[in-house]
């Protein structure tokens, strides 16, 4: 006798229920710890947000505990940015040939600052909440912050220009990669920009401040 799809015997739509509430959990979980604080979000809180009767133990079928939901949200986090860097990266290195090293530069700030604005809700909650779980710091370091500055490295390694420059591309990286980060904290943390200094502005210093610190462009030949 054929099973029925409900079953979910064979991987069908329950299967696919529970993948989409325990991605719905994490969603909100990390909307309430931005907004609330780890510790003053409830599991009864986090199940009422996430569609599920408060109360119930509804999450406890996804994970084992509060913690858990915000162990998983980083790590999924820290998975979907190596993805992330790799299309990015891709998708800068397809505008070599068609602008000049200027708005290369101005497109890969603005890269930079649109994954720290994506990240926003987690820069809350590090700065608030994980100092109490160094395993999850690390986490942020090696799979959130750390490929971000690798991403800088390899644009400016690819860039034709630059492909046999001598160049400290790692302490270029800190400088300029250090400066988008910066910009993105200090705007999701305090609610302003640095200086009141608005994006465009922010991104047309960084370009200048990028051209002078790297060395004559040399000559690419076609």
């Amino acid at each position: 006798m054929t099973r029925s799809p409900s079953t979910g015997a064979t991987g069908g739509p329950p299967a696919k229920a529970a993948t989409h509430t325990r991605e719905r959990i994490i969603h909100e979980s990390l909307r309430l710890f931005a907004e609330r604080g780890y510790a003053a979000t409830s599991v009864a809180e986090i199940e009422a947000a996430s569609g599920l009767s408060p109360g119930a133990g509804g999450l406890y079928r996804h994970f084992k505990s509060k913690y858990e939901v915000l162990s998983a949200a980083i790590n999924e986090h820290a998975a979907r940015t190596r993805g992330q860097v790799a299309e990015s990266l891709a998708e800068l290195s397809a505008m070599e040939s068609s602008s000049d090293l200027e708005e290369r530069l101005s497109h890969l700030c603005r890269a930079g600052l649109a994954k720290v604005r994506e990240e926003s809700e987690l820069t809350r909650i590090f700065f608030r909440d994980l100092s109490q779980f160094p395993e999850l710091v690390a986490v942020v370091r090696q799979g959130l912050l750390q490929p971000m500055f690798d991403a800088f490295v390899t644009w400016f390694e690819q860039q034709p220009e630059y492909r046999s420059a001598d160049v400290d591309w790692p302490g270029v990286a800190a400088v300029l990669g250090g400066a988008v980060l910066q910009y993105g904290l200090f705007q999701e943390t305090v609610g302003d920009a640095p200086g009141h200094t608005e994006r465009d502005r922010f991104v047309a210093a960084w370009v200048r401040l990028a051209v002078g610190m790297l060395p004559a462009p040399a000559p690419v030949h076609s």
